[in-house]
Parts: structure tokens; sequence; C-alpha cells
């Protein structure tokens, strides 16, 4: 048991590993491109995100955000995580009346390269679930 234990851990370990990027394997466009948008901020966590973009975690202002950078060291975007107390009053009716049989699994504060600031709802309903933009107001973006 103790060497499945250790097998387990090991695995998971370099699983995480193997999704972080030294510094220098990060392209000069990506970091450079880091520098010019959050200039003050040094030594981020690099990692790749789903869409093989660069992603840096870092903090700023007590906020723990993640940027999405294009291989090329195109900004894509720019997320942190929140609590669903924290989302505008009208968006937090509309959950209320409009997905109340939903239950919210994760809220993100994003800025946008192209569609600008929103709050991206993440929610679930029997096992699917789904991403709901809102902007500011409580408009629907998708």
């Amino acid at each position: 048991m103790r060497i499945s234990v250790l097998f387990l851990t090991m695995f998971i370990t370099m699983a995480y590993m193997s999704c972080q990027y030294k510094n220098e394997d990060v392209p000069k466009a990506v970091k450079a491109s880091f520098e010019a948008k959050y200039p003050n901020e040094k030594e981020p966590d690099w990692g790749k995100d789903k869409n093989e973009n660069f992603e840096a975690k870092f903090k700023k202002d007590g906020k723990d955000l993640r940027a999405d950078f294009t291989p090329q060291g195109k900004w894509v975007e720019t997320e942190n995580s929140i609590d669903e107390d924290d989302l505008p009053e009208v968006i937090k009716e509309i959950l209320e009346t409009e997905f109340d049989d939903h239950k919210v699994i994760e809220v993100e504060e994003v800025e946008h390269n192209s569609k600008g600031f929103y709050y991206d709802v993440e929610i679930s309903k029997e096992k699917k679930k789904k991403d709901i933009m809102f902007t500011k107001d409580g408009t629907i973006l998708n």
C-alpha cells in the first residue's frame, strides 16, 4: 500500500511539474508582452492552458491573476477568480431567477483583448457545465 501511495504521489508531482515552464523556456515575445502589460510584476509562474497559450500566474494588488498570451506574444486575456458574493447584484438576481436550478461552480472577472471586461460564471446542471459571460450591467454576452 505504501508503495502505491508513493507512486501515486510521484505521478501527480511529475504531471504537475510537466505543466510548468521555466522562465527560460517561455518565448521572448511572450515574456516581452507580459513585461509590457505588467511592468512591475516579476517572475510569474508559467504554464500552458488548454488552448496552448502561455499562462502567467502572478499576484497584483493582493489578487491572484492569470494572464494568457499566444506563443507569438499577443495578450489574450487576464482572469481573476472571485467569490459568487462579489458579483454585481444584477447578475446575482439573474442567476437566481433564470438559472436557479443550476449550481455555480466558478466565477471569474475577465479582461479580454477583444471582448473587454466581463464576468465568466461557470454553472452546472445534471453534470453538464456551461459558461455564461455577463457584462457589469447583467447583459449576457453568449
